[in-house]
């Protein structure tokens, strides 16, 4: 589409692509796919126009921090319920109850925010979003639909014969899909995609200048809106190591459970800092040398992008223990099974840090194989199929 300029300017403009993206915020990693996604998008093409939204908290906005919140509590008090209906679910599509459901929820207001942003394309990092833009295709929207499948697995929910094109992280997840019956010229392997700064590898002494850190073993402890901060025995075990390891603690949006960590004299120490919600983790992992934390697909693909080895720690039934698996089959982390594997790598960093470091930087350099940009390239193929792109 050309738009012309006023006569006399001497100049022709080409009109911004607009990609919608969608999420919902059951989890931040569908949402970060999402912002990902978009400044990926941006450093490639000064020619596209992107808008992220939460679908359900922008349309409902007293309501769904209600319903996540509720999932959370959830999650976090029965991981096996939640098991059981992922896996009760694993190999179906959203049933036509619950797509109704959602179609009376969202129809109204979603085909208005369309009306009025008029996307070229709609990208969904999150089932549910998927599930409504499917539906209203099939009620006559003329739009491509591209679904961003944000974990290490496959689950029926993300599957709709409306989905235009889907990104998958592996070669298996593509298998999985082809299984149920996607056609393969659907499917594309993308690798989940990460902010952009999680590929670059900035000096390691402004980094810690910036912090407060200080140059000796360092590690990440994430999660805290998901269980793993209220781990007393995961605790005792790091807080032992303080004299000789630096510890820092990402609490996220858990205010509660920083301001406990805060008062308690155990972490009352030099070598051990305590951040709420940060935008700067990319930041924080390139200085640290071990990541623990529980695996989500998103945390686990910033991790891989920063070669940083990884401990996971108690994944949930479904598809956190299935990216759990993948990462420790490929070598990038351990599931911590008991105190012995923490403990095994609080020595391996004393005593074994060269080879540490010197296999974090063959995992940087053999990284390129998954795909740091390639998500949001395929949404410029798609937009413009005949660009050719430096």
């Amino acid at each position: 589409m050309i738009e012309n300029i006023p006569a006399g300017t001497g100049e022709m403009r080409v009109a911004k692509k607009r990609v919608l993206l969608l999420s919902e915020g059951f989890g931040a990693g569908h949402t970060q796919a999402a912002y990902a996604l978009s400044s990926s998008l941006r450093k490639l093409s000064p020619d596209v126009q992107t808008r992220v939204l939460e679908l359900g908290s922008f349309l409902n906005p007293r309501m769904a921090p209600l319903i996540i919140t509720a999932y959370k509590k959830t999650v976090v008090s029965q991981p096996r319920l939640v098991g059981l209906v992922y896996r009760h679910q694993y190999k179906k599509s959203l049933n036509r109850l619950t797509t109704l459901a959602l179609h009376r929820l969202f129809y109204t207001q979603t085909r208005n925010i369309l009306r009025q942003l008029r996307p070229d394309l709609v990208v969904c990092t999150h089932p549910i979003p998927s599930a409504v833009i499917s539906r209203l295709k099939r009620l006559g929207l003329h739009v491509p639909l591209c679904t961003v499948i944000t974990d290490y697995d496959a689950h029926g929910t993300w599957i709709s014969p409306e989905v235009d094109r889907y990104f998958v992280s592996t070669p298996e997840v593509m298998r999985k899909l082809r299984a149920r019956g996607v056609p393969v010229s659907k499917i594309q392997v993308t690798g989940i995609p990460v902010h952009p700064n999680f590929w670059e590898h900035p000096g390691h002494d402004e980094i810690r200048e910036q912090f407060g850190l200080k140059p000796i073993p360092t590690v990440l402890v994430m999660g805290g809106g998901w269980g793993l901060m209220n781990d007393e025995v995961i605790h005792r075990s790091l807080t032992d190591w303080r004299e000789k390891i630096q510890f820092i603690f990402c609490l996220g949006h858990n205010d509660k459970i920083r301001r406990k960590m805060e008062l308690d004299p155990r972490f009352n120490h030099p070598n051990i800092h305590i951040f709420g919600f940060t935008r700067e983790i990319d930041k924080l992992m390139e200085v640290s040398n071990l990541l623990i934390t529980k695996p989500g697909g998103m945390t686990c693909t910033e991790g891989l992008a920063k070669g940083i080895p990884m401990l996971f720690h108690k994944p949930l039934p479904g598809q956190e223990e299935e990216n759990c698996q993948y990462f420790t089959a490929q070598g990038f982390g351990e599931p911590i099974t008991s105190l012995d594997v923490v403990v095994k790598w609080m020595n391996r960093l004393l005593y074994d840090f060269p080879e540490i470091v010197r296999k974090r930087q063959e995992h940087i350099h053999n990284v390129a194989r998954y795909y740091p940009l390639q998500s949001a390239q395929s949404i410029l193929d798609i937009l413009e199929p005949n660009r050719v792109l430096s």
